[in-house]
């Protein structure tokens, strides 16, 4: 089942996207990346996601842009940021504006595949209340 769950990794740095792309895969997930926002939008308007993986600070477009176009264009798509370590304020703007989950860099992976997976299985919980009975 996890290999038909389609994850975009949206990381500027390049070893970060690598690392997330490899310990998501070794979990069976189907990975995509993107360098930014922009990179991101462009993927998305090509291949059917189910969650995105984001870090917050990203030249072009950073998480905040990317976290707004989702909410506004692609509102099934389920959304995790990634920031620095204790940067509250950041992780309390994202879940104001729709985050599903939040993750703290830097992170354990068993953290990661922790949230990874409620904010999936919100994202089915959501998809599945949405459709009509």
């Amino acid at each position: 089942m996890k290999n038909e769950i389609k994850i975009l990794v949206v990381d500027d740095e390049e070893i970060m996207r690598n690392l997330l792309d490899k310990l998501l895969s070794i979990e069976g997930y189907n990975i995509l990346t993107a360098v930014d926002g922009q990179d991101a939008l462009e993927v998305i308007a090509k291949e059917n996601v189910d969650l995105v993986v984001s870090d917050m600070k990203m030249p072009r477009m950073d998480g905040f842009e990317l976290l707004k176009n989702l909410r506004n264009n692609y509102p099934d798509i389920g959304v995790v940021i990634m920031t620095g370590y204790g940067d509250t304020y950041t992780v309390k703007d994202a879940l104001l504006l729709g985050a599903d989950e939040y993750l703290s860099k830097p992170f354990k992976r068993l953290e990661l595949l922790s949230v990874v997976e409620k904010a999936y299985w919100r994202y089915l919980s959501n998809k599945s209340s949405q459709q009509p009975a």
